[in-house]
């Protein structure tokens, strides 16, 4: 079931409590519940307020992110979906085709571009920070969804993030990172510059937990081990070997 049939048709009247039932329904659909902060940030979004959601890795911000984008395509609004890297953009781009449909979603990186005109696009940070810059207040962008928000104090790539926030003022805001410290100036500056409500959804609980252990066994005894337990093994390599390939990686 695609979450984009279960949407209000195009160009009825907004209800959002229809685009949440619909995205309520989607998610069961596919045998899932939303998490307390899923909930909370998708009925924001779905109000129109702009969202900083600052969770740990694996609670779902992807999940929230498709909500926001419902409900944006459901006003009739053009949304844009950001990530740092390429292949986290085009991986975004195949997930949201067969949730949108592949009429409904472009891509646009430095290298290609496809389907550019489609209410919902991933692109790299920098392509948006770059339509903001060339088309300020007239972009027709209804929201925004920026991933691994953090960069935005990268010293050489954090302009990318920061552009679209004061270029951008009538867009919505989804801003996404599970390594947030306290965003207060940032709500209180999203708020006076796009006159929306900025939702601050937070939490410490990691949906899936974490269990740590350093072995010395062979690599292919140690992978084998967490599997017989039930768990999903993900393995760090610290020997000098691995240095080289580290750093090219980074």
């Amino acid at each position: 079931m695609r979450l984009i049939d279960l949407l209000p048709p195009t160009g009825a009247a907004y209800d959002e409590d229809a685009v949440y039932g619909a995205i309520s329904e989607w998610v069961e659909s596919r045998g899932l519940s939303l998490y307390p902060a899923q909930d909370e940030a998708i009925l924001e979004c779905v109000a129109g307020s702009n969202v900083v959601l600052a969770t740990p890795t694996g609670s779902g911000k992807s999940l929230v992110a498709t909500g926001a984008m419902a409900a944006a395509l459901a006003r009739g609004e053009c949304s844009v979906y950001t990530a740092p890297i390429k292949a986290l953009v085009s991986e975004k781009f195949f997930d949201l085709c067969e949730i949108f449909g592949a009429e409904n979603v472009g891509m646009v990186t430095g290298d290609a571009a496809v389907n550019a005109d489609a209410p919902i696009i991933a692109a790299t940070a920098e392509i948006l920070a770059n339509m903001a810059l060339r088309e300020g207040s007239e972009a027709d962008i209804g929201l925004v969804v920026m991933d691994e928000f953090h960069f935005y104090a990268d010293p050489d790539r954090g302009w990318a993030w920061q552009v679209p926030l004061i270029e951008l003022p009538h867009a919505q805001f989804l801003l996404m990172s599970a390594t947030l410290g306290d965003t207060t100036k940032l709500e209180a500056d999203l708020t006076r510059r796009t006159g929306r409500e900025t939702a601050v959804v937070t939490s410490t609980e990691r949906p899936v937990p974490l269990v740590s252990e350093y072995v010395t066994s062979p690599v292919h005894e140690t992978l084998e081990q967490p599997s017989r337990r039930g768990r999903r093994p993900c393995t760090s390599c610290t020997s000098r070997r691995s240095a080289p390939w580290s750093a090219r990686r980074r």
